[in-house]
């Protein structure tokens, strides 16, 4: 599985609560903002369920739509969304929105780092190069001819959907994004997670990212 299931929702708010205790007592303000970073294959509505946990317990959520044209108009659409934040904000990325959130983290409004089965670069490193040291699971990718990678909707409920009701998978099947590919071979820059608080959740029957990746991520991040 890839996609965000019961236990990983979970793990967000926890992790998310944990971060807002420990950048309050730093802050002179409550952290009360929560930015939520969709990863490829999909968009931001697959963040309602933990928009309506996080928002049922007082906190401003907003959730990211960028474009996974590339990495940089990616980064610049997330800044957008933080940059509009009144105060300290927590960021959390799923997936390949864990690269989004490394760079994006960097701003002075972002406080903390939540990954959920995501990607927490180190600076030179590219999603490409760890995924040949750490394979993945899925057969299920395809690109077009102008270089847009997603996942063929017959797998894309087993390998990105395992944990949803089967017709919710099926539509976000045919609704995903498509993904430019060279997002990830693009180099990540200075991580946020080496000066900023972070919280790693790791998928342990993931398709789309290997767990033993996952786990190297979050034992230095």
């Amino acid at each position: 599985m890839n996609r965000i299931n019961a236990s990983l929702l979970l793990s967000v708010f926890t992790a998310g609560a944990l971060a807002l205790g420990v950048a309050s007592a730093a802050q002179a303000a409550p952290v009360k903002n929560i930015v939520l970073v969709h990863g490829a294959f999909v968009n931001g509505s697959g963040w309602k369920p933990v928009y309506e946990i996080l928002r049922k317990d007082g906190y401003h959520v907003s959730i990211a739509e960028h474009p996974l044209t590339s990495f940089a108009d990616d980064v610049t659409a997330v800044k957008r969304i933080v940059d509009q934040q009144d105060g300290p904000t927590i960021l959390v990325g799923h997936s390949y929105g864990g690269a989004i959130i490394t760079d994006v983290g960097n701003d002075a409004h972002v406080v903390g780092l939540v990954y959920i089965a995501a990607h927490a670069l180190d600076q030179g490193e590219t999603e490409a190069q760890n995924g040949k040291l750490f394979p993945n699971a899925t057969k299920a990718v395809k690109k077009t001819a102008d270089g847009f990678l997603s996942l063929a909707p017959a797998f894309y409920p087993a390998d990105f959907a395992a944990d949803l009701p089967k017709a919710q998978a099926e539509f976000e099947a045919i609704s995903q994004e498509p993904t430019a590919a060279s997002v990830f071979t693009t180099p990540a820059g200075v991580p946020a997670w080496k000066t900023k608080p972070s919280w790693y959740a790791v998928a342990g029957a993931d398709r789309i990212i290997n767990p033993d990746l996952e786990r190297m991520y979050a034992k230095r991040a």
